[in-house]
């Protein structure tokens, strides 16, 4: 029996292929590559889709495009509003800076410094209030009923999901004989449209959410579960408590399963995508990866399709998870060495250390607290090496020439 194409209030494959041309002259081609060294390192065929590549550095601008250009004359004099953690604001603040129109973002108050500085740069109002979008849409149907904006809802509108999908129209075209498809999940704008075009066009091929564990809006809400999410989450961009109205019984229908990934599986999956991949991500962008490194059994010899859909990540916050990445690794580790306070003990450390191609980054040499006694001393050594195995090499050493040594990144020590 043929399985009939999926159609969901007018949004089917057509009206997505339509949707493509709309925006073909108005979007940037993002590729959907293969990742040899990740693919090597989960035992699955991967395949990414760099939206991270798109305008404002995310997917969202595919959407936006449309629900703009919907808008009636009026509605544009007036001007536009949303509530967003960072894409959907740059994308709107983007788009309607294009149209010459008036747009206000509504964003939560532990947003990326990062995106707040992109979305006002775009030209938009940015009013910051709330932790979460569902705190922020309050303040956004404030200003509704003050000034009559119109409400352009980052995942809750048809014209979103069908900009949405077309990122499945592209993925199916250059990967048609993908096993499966996974997507993140906040509202679910993304994976609804995404997975229209895709079941369409191979109603076999599974489509799989990926949510935090902070955040489990649409599978609670799926499995009649009282909402429970909360919590400071790596993947803010999809740090949603309510799934949309729209894309849940799509979500029920078409998506195949969700997963829940924690923040230490997301963390990872950012490091990865730049170590083995050269890719910078967000951690919404990343939660695809994570969920294949949290489950790879599952996934073990599959040929799969991962939407990276962002790569606004604040640099601070990259630069702290690349050195976590290293010391979780054991290629950056801190060890405290007890010496006895005379000439040549600095020395005798580092010609050890060196005599194994470690890497001194940094030594602090402590004589006056860790109650010592006088003619004691305490020396902090920041050393890079190739791995763990190495890194226990040179403190196996440094043990067995006398030196009291302790390793201070529990991190490490549990890896």
């Amino acid at each position: 029996m043929t399985k009939s194409k999926p159609d969901f209030h007018g949004i089917n494959l057509n009206s997505l292929r339509q949707s493509a041309e709309h925006l073909s002259a108005h979007i940037l081609p993002t590729p959907t590559i293969f990742a040899p060294s990740l693919s090597n390192l989960l035992g699955a065929s991967v395949h990414l889709k760099l939206e991270n590549l798109q305008y404002t550095s995310s997917f969202k601008s595919r959407g936006a495009f449309l629900a703009l250009k919907a808008l009636k004359d009026e509605d544009k004099k007036v001007g536009v509003i949303s509530m967003s953690a960072g894409n959907h604001a740059q994308a709107l603040a983007f788009r309607s800076q294009q149209e010459n129109i008036k747009a206000t973002i509504i964003m939560p108050e532990q947003t990326p410094f990062t995106k707040i500085s992109k979305t006002k740069a775009y030209g938009a109002e940015v009013v910051l209030t709330g932790r979460t979008l569902d705190e922020a849409k309050k303040t956004v149907d404030q200003l509704i009923d003050t000034h009559g904006y119109r409400l352009i809802h980052p995942y809750d509108d048809l014209n979103i999901i069908s900009g949405q999908g077309t990122i499945g129209l592209e993925m199916m075209e250059s990967n048609p004989d993908l096993d499966y498809l996974i997507v993140p999940i906040g509202g679910g704008g993304l994976i609804s449209g995404i997975s229209i075009a895709a079941k369409s066009l191979n109603p076999d091929i599974k489509i799989i959410g990926v949510e935090s564990a902070l955040y489990p809006s649409m599978s609670r809400s799926l499995a009649g579960l009282s909402p429970q999410s909360g919590g400071d989450t790596l993947a803010e961009g999809i740090a949603v408590k309510t799934p949309g109205v729209l894309s849940r019984p799509i979500v029920a229908e078409l998506v195949d399963d969700i997963i829940l990934v924690n923040e230490r599986q997301i963390e990872w999956a950012i490091g990865a995508l730049i170590e083995h991949q050269r890719t910078i991500s967000e951690g919404a962008g990343a939660a695809g990866l994570a969920a294949i490194y949290a489950f790879q059994k599952r996934f073990r010899n599959k040929r799969v399709g991962i939407v990276v859909c962002g790569g606004n990540i604040d640099s601070r916050l990259l630069g702290t998870i690349l050195n976590r990445t290293l010391i979780s690794d054991g290629r950056l580790v801190r060890i405290r060495i007890g010496i006895s306070d005379e000439p040549g003990m600095l020395a005798k450390i580092a010609h050890s250390i060196s005599q194994h191609h470690g890497n001194i980054i940094e030594v602090y040499h402590q004589r006056l607290f860790y109650n010592v006694p006088a003619k004691l001393a305490k020396l902090d050594v920041v050393i890079e090496t190739r791995g763990s195995t190495h890194a226990h090499d040179i403190i196996s050493t440094l043990k067995s020439i006398g030196f009291e040594v302790h390793l201070l990144d529990e991190q490490f020590q549990s890896h």
